[in-house]
C-alpha cells in the first residue's frame, strides 16, 4: 500500500470520478438514451448474473484464505489502513473498466482471440499486483517466496472469474456490473478478513 494518505485520497477522488462517469453512461443507457461515447459495459444486466458473480468472488476469497492457513503464510499479509481499504473498493471499479472493459473488449473477434486475450490480460493483471515484487527506498525488490506466488496465482484466478462473468450467457448485454459486484465483494471480504486477523491498522 502507499505510505502517503494524500496520494491515497487522490486515488480515491480519481476512482470516484470515473465511477460517476460510468454511472452516468449506465443511467443514460437504462433510460433509453445511450451515450455514443459511453464507457464500456455501461449496460443493465440480470440479477442472476450479479448474484453468480458475487458468489464466485466470495468462493475465491474463501479458497485463498484456506490456502494461506494451510500453507502457514496467513501471517505474511500486508497491513492496511481504513483509508486504503476504501480505495481498494473504488479500485475494483477502475480495474474492471480498464481490464474487463478496454483491454479485452466485448467486441473481441473469435473464441481463440477472446480466450488468448483473457489469459494474457489476466497474467498482466496478476503481475501488476505487488506480491512478487515491491518498490521502496532501495528500488525494486523481488519476492519469490510462497506467499508471493500464492497471492499472485489467486489474483490470476480472480481475473479469470471477472472475465467469465463479463462474457457468460447470463450477462448477454456484456455489462460490467457483474464484474464490479464480484470484484467489490471479493475486496470487501478480504478487508473483513484482514480486520479480523488484525491487519487493518489505523484510519490513514
Amino acid at each position: 500500500m502507499t505510505d502517503s494518505p494524500w496520494l491515497t485520497l487522490a486515488l480515491i477522488a480519481g476512482g470516484g470520478y470515473f465511477t460517476f462517469l460510468w454511472w452516468q453512461d449506465f443511467s443514460a443507457q437504462r433510460a433509453g438514451k445511450p451515450n455514443p461515447g459511453a464507457l464500456p459495459g455501461a449496460t443493465p444486466t440480470t440479477w442472476l448474473a450479479v448474484i453468480v458473480a458475487v458468489l464466485g468472488g466470495l468462493l475465491i476469497v474463501a479458497a485463498e484464505t484456506w490456502g494461506e492457513l494451510r500453507l502457514g503464510i496467513a501471517d505474511e499479509q500486508s497491513q492496511v489502513t481504513v483509508l486504503f481499504c476504501l480505495y481498494t473498493l473504488l479500485a475494483a471499479v477502475i480495474e474492471e473498466i480498464i481490464f474487463r472493459g478496454f483491454i479485452v473488449p466485448a467486441e473481441s473477434r473469435g473464441r481463440a482471440t477472446l480466450l488468448g486475450g483473457v489469459f494474457a490480460a489476466s497474467l498482466v493483471f496478476a503481475l501488476a499486483h505487488p506480491f512478487l515484487w515491491s518498490w521502496g527506498d532501495e528500488g525494486l525488490t523481488l519476492n519469490f517466496g510462497t506467499k508471493g506466488w500464492f497471492s499472485t496465482a489467486a489474483v490470476f484466478v480472480s481475473s479469470l472469474w471477472f472475465y467469465y462473468v463479463r462474457f457468460m450467457s447470463a450477462n448477454s448485454s456484456r455489462s460490467l456490473l457483474p464484474c464490479f459486484a464480484a470484484h467489490g465483494a471479493k475486496n470487501l471480504a478480504v478487508i473483513i478478513i484482514k480486520a479480523a486477523q488484525g491487519f487493518v491498522v489505523g484510519w490513514f
